[in-house]
């Protein structure tokens, strides 16, 4: 087993990081605060998972909410559900959520547990590789408005987090491929040699090797324990680990939630980051083509969505939680390993990279 901390003072947490971990009660039971446990999941992981992780937690009372599975029900109104089982089986502060799923579970029942009576304790089980390397960690919360992803939120770090890597044995490729595009965005925006690694593994990795596939997890949530152990609340360094995603949640907002899977969107959209990159002269031609390729290896979208215009592109992104004082910051790289977040890009030159990718005037 690897384990790792996320370094918060009072907040911090571990990361365990294996095989069959569900099965260790005495591992992360402990992190459960009191008697009370309501575990949220969906109506794709529960019939596989829920009855496990039930019989774990011996003479708790729990209760489940099973949420409808897909980004499209990320929601206020699907929210609502677990407030009302909560609410209904008297849960009081002392309750634990635990979050059975992937990314989209994750953000809710953590959302959930930020704003449940001002706030309850949670834990985070990831079922997706994106959830594992990405979403459990780090204590971003939220919902999805229909005009823009995340907008509704809150900062809430998780007691602990539970990477079990069998979860990953019922992952459709699609889904596992989507969670690549996270792992090798650290590579591109702070370990270079992470990266180089990963293209010596990519065959391996997307065979899903057990030792290759711990190592990866785990090298990707120690970048990422790393990045927000220094800036929690995203006021600064935090926000290069949005790479590719304030093109990528354009597309997902356009496509429709769901239509487009939240790592495809973030390929394409790192894709579109790097030839910004490029165009403004900060980046060699060759990390972008490996930057490319690395994300076709993986089985990723390389192209934005062809009904997209350049407008369309320009106004979503311009909802970005990133925009500030009316100027649109984006995250972009000055070398393998090196990203930075910069207002530097002129619109016209934005569209210019976009029309070169085959957006649509």
């Amino acid at each position: 087993m690897k384990n790792l901390e996320l370094d918060l003072g009072e907040r911090s947490y571990p990361i365990f990081i294996a095989r069959d971990l569900l099965g260790e009660p005495d591992l992360w039971t402990k992190y459960i605060a009191g008697r009370q446990v309501c575990i949220v999941t969906n109506d794709t992981i529960a019939p596989l998972y829920l009855a496990k992780l039930k019989a774990q937690l011996g003479d708790k009372s729990v209760c489940e909410v099973i949420l409808p599975d897909g980004e499209a029900y990320k929601t206020l109104a699907t929210l609502e559900q677990i407030f009302d089982t909560l609410l209904e089986k008297n849960h009081n502060r002392g309750t634990t959520l635990i979050a059975l799923g992937g990314g989209v579970v994750g953000d809710m029942c953590g959302f959930a547990a930020a704003c449940y009576q001002r706030g309850v304790q949670f834990i985070q089980i990831p079922s997706t590789l994106l959830s594992m390397v990405d979403s459990s960690v780090g204590g971003k919360t939220g919902v999805n408005h229909p005009m823009g992803k995340n907008m509704i939120g809150a900062f809430h770090q998780p007691n602990c987090v539970l990477a079990d890597l069998s979860l990953l044995d019922t992952l459709p490729e699609r889904e596992y491929s989507a969670g690549m595009a996270e792992v090798i965005k650290y590579g591109l925006i702070c370990d270079a040699p992470f990266f180089e690694w990963l293209e010596r593994n990519i065959a391996g990795l997307m065979s899903r090797d057990t030792d290759l596939l711990e190592e990866a997890v785990y090298r990707s949530c120690v970048n990422k324990a790393e990045v927000v152990a220094e800036d929690e609340r995203e006021g600064g360094r935090r926000a290069i680990l949005n790479l590719g995603h304030t093109f990528g949640h354009a597309i997902e907002t356009a496509e429709g939630y769901g239509n487009w899977l939240h790592g495809e969107a973030v390929s394409a959209g790192t894709v579109l980051a790097m030839a910004l990159s490029l165009e403004l002269g900060w980046l060699d031609a060759d990390v972008v083509k490996r930057g490319k390729n690395l994300l076709e290896l993986a089985g990723l979208p390389i192209v934005p969505p062809e009904n997209m215009d350049v407008d369309q592109f320009l106004q979503l992104m311009g909802r970005d939680k990133k925009v500030l004082d009316g100027r649109l910051r984006l995250v972009l790289l000055k070398g393998l390993g090196e990203a930075v977040v910069s207002s530097d890009a002129p619109e016209a030159t934005i569209a210019k990279v976009l029309r070169a990718a085959g957006v649509r005037a």
